[in-house]
């Protein structure tokens, strides 16, 4: 059954992994000495009974994919010795808010608003909308196929792969060593990567459906506004939407219309994941254990 295990997602993250489980969010951070850190942010039963509420988890998933997740970057960043000086909250909080902003403004409503200036007023919507799903579909993937070049990006990316075999040697139900979970697949149908990806495919049908509902201004200041409104405003919408299709194909992938659903994001998997080595497999259990509420007993806690 699909709510017979616990569900535990992750995030790979400099020379680490950012793991939710049940009892914490954990991220687990290889030092340059080659000693494992974690640090862990306790969740209790009020934040963990919204993850059970269909449309809102996936909201709460979009945000760990921005927000958390970009806290746990900087975090390990400055444990793996990659940054000269530790940021302040102040810092911390400022780059959060520009990641998030920069996202939304690139990835959502620059390609809304090119579609709707080349092709304004209603009668136009359908092609908007076509020149609007190509632009995203274009600057995600590109975005994606550029950086698998860089090498910091290629260790995460190896990270990447360890969260994936780390969790499917726990929902395969056998102990979690390093070893069992180097026989796990790395590719995982709950990816995150591959949320994004079907985010981007559902606010494509999304925003066409609100296009036709709503009159679309024909000036382009005014148009400019109106899409800038109603990308963010339904953005909530779109993590829901996705978040429940997505847990729904992760369940049924012998089910036809699930596996063509889940095929594209298993695809770029294969840019977004790479084999990890039993070093990293071990990061990643520590994460994973922590999240679980399991005791870790060859890594350090650490307090912010």
């Amino acid at each position: 059954m699909e709510d017979k295990k616990v569900t535990v997602g992750g995030q790979a993250v400099v020379e680490g992994v950012m793991m939710r489980g049940p009892k914490a969010i954990a991220t687990a951070v290889r030092k340059q000495d080659g000693s494992i850190v974690y640090k862990k942010i306790a969740l209790t039963e009020k934040s963990n009974r919204w993850l059970k509420v269909p449309f809102v988890r996936g909201v709460i998933a979009l945000y760990d994919a921005m927000v958390v997740g970009t806290k746990e970057l900087i975090f390990a960043s400055n444990q793996a010795g990659l940054e000269e000086e530790k940021l302040t909250d102040k810092q911390v909080g400022f780059t959060v808010m520009t990641s998030v902003l920069l996202g939304i403004a690139v990835f959502m409503w620059l390609p809304s608003a090119v579609g709707g200036f080349f092709f304004p007023g209603k009668a136009n919507i359908l092609k908007a909308n076509i020149v609007e799903a190509i632009i995203k579909l274009v600057l995600f993937l590109g975005y994606i196929y550029g950086i698998s070049f860089l090498k910091d990006i290629q260790r995460v990316f190896e990270y990447h792969g360890a969260e994936h075999k780390s969790i499917m040697n726990y929902e395969m139900e056998k102990e979690l060593t390093p070893k069992n979970a180097k026989e796990c697949t790395r590719f995982h149908p709950r990816c995150g990567t591959s949320f994004l990806l079907l985010v981007m495919f559902i606010s494509i049908l999304v925003f066409s459906t609100v296009d036709l509902f709503f009159k679309v201004p024909t000036g382009h200041f005014t148009m400019l506004i109106y899409k800038l409104i109603t990308r963010i405003l339904f953005v909530p919408f779109v993590a829901g939407l996705s978040y429940e299709i997505q847990r729904w194909t992760s369940y049924h992938l012998d089910n036809i219309f699930a596996k063509i659903i889940a095929v594209p994001g298993m695809w770029l998997q294969k840019i977004t994941t790479s084999e990890p080595d039993e070093s990293q497999l071990e990061v990643a259990i520590v994460a994973l254990n922590v999240a679980l509420g399991n005791e870790v007993t060859n890594a350090t806690e650490v307090f912010e």
